[in-house]
């Protein structure tokens, strides 16, 4: 094979999140051969990109686990049905070939044909939703970020969180306990993540291991190169300049499908439609999973996207394999050694 043909595999899948991940390893076990891309330079989705370090509680069999861990497990997982990956490129264009197979192209022209595709690409392309601070940018880097990658980076250091939301109250709560001096700022007296973060934040507050602000925003970042100070105004009209080394204003992400949303795929503000018998879209071969898909009842849950990797593999194997049998076996009675994807 020369350099310009295409990339041939039974499943493609796009995004090489938990979902896409987990998708090759059920895939695996039915002998397909799984080929992934993703627009980050390495797997992982936003569990690497966004916060490696950030504790997850939801993952069966696993009390605790660090994002950055489970995706390096599920690597390890995957690793006996040798997937191949397109890193660092987005998928762009889709084409229906004579064959019924679909020809994928990147943006950087990296062309790949499979008989079905698995769409697992998360949020899809996402920005952080920035608070209305004129001169945010200077110091974007230099003291302000949007997401947490290291919490070791902010160890010992004046912290400003500004949101409501679980991710703010999760890193006010991870960083307080590690040595950061906490302050966090929100604009109402209520929250809207989980209540038990909620009272953990509260209880914090009430030890003074958090100062909490409420009824409250930052309207102004001050420094010299870096990040110095922030001001905070109240509902009374009081401002308070509050000495800062990082501001984290944590307020989600804005999802957007990117070029997928012009693949005529049935959508519902920026997720894809899917029949949740087998998760797949209104056009015939292309299923969704994880976080980018909806549907009656939708929780955006890792487990939930690995629930729907399961049963679409099972789907998928027929365009891979027409008319061949699929034979279900659990991995308790068959193990993995010696299964390797077909050739």
């Amino acid at each position: 094979m020369n350099s310009r043909d295409p990339i041939q595999t039974d499943l493609l899948i796009i995004g090489a999140g938990p979902a896409g991940l987990f998708a090759v390893f059920e895939a695996g076990l039915l002998k397909m051969r799984c080929h992934l891309i993703d627009y980050l330079p390495q797997p992982g989705g936003q569990l690497t990109e966004i916060y490696p370090k950030k504790p997850i509680y939801d993952i069966p069999g696993l009390p605790s686990v660090l994002a950055g861990d489970l995706v390096h497990n599920l690597m390890e997982q995957i690793a006996p049905f040798e997937p191949g990956f397109t890193l660092g490129e987005r998928a762009e264009t889709i084409e229906k070939q004579e064959d019924g197979r679909f020809m994928i192209t990147t943006d950087k022209g990296t062309q790949h044909l499979a008989p079905a595709i698995a769409i697992a690409g998360g949020l899809g392309v996402f920005e952080p939703r920035k608070p209305p601070i004129s001169n945010i940018a200077e110091f974007e880097d230099n003291g302000v970020y949007y997401i947490v990658k290291d919490p070791a980076d902010f160890a010992n250091k004046k912290v400003v969180i500004a949101g409501g939301g679980d991710s703010a109250l999760d890193w006010a709560i991870y960083l307080a306990e590690h040595g950061s001096e906490i302050t966090m700022v929100h604009r109402r007296t209520e929250f809207r993540g989980a209540p038990d973060s909620v009272e953990k934040v509260e209880h914090l507050a009430t030890t003074g291991q958090i100062k909490l602000i409420t009824n409250a925003q930052v309207i102004g970042l001050t420094g010299n190169g870096k990040l110095e100070t922030v001001t905070i105004s109240a509902n009374d009209d009081q401002e308070v300049i509050v000495p800062t080394d990082v501001f984290l204003p944590l307020f989600g992400l804005s999802p957007k499908l990117g070029p997928i949303a012009g693949w005529g795929l049935e959508l519902d503000k920026n997720a894809i439609v899917v029949n949740t018998l087998d998760y797949s879209t209104n056009v015939a071969g292309i299923y969704a999973i994880g976080d980018i898909n909806t549907y009656p009842g939708k929780l955006k849950l890792i487990l939930c996207g690995f629930h729907e990797a399961t049963l679409m593999v099972q789907s998928a194997f027929q365009l891979a394999f027409p008319g061949k049998k699929l034979s279900f076996k659990y991995t308790t009675v068959t193990g993995i050694e010696g299964i390797h994807p077909a050739s």
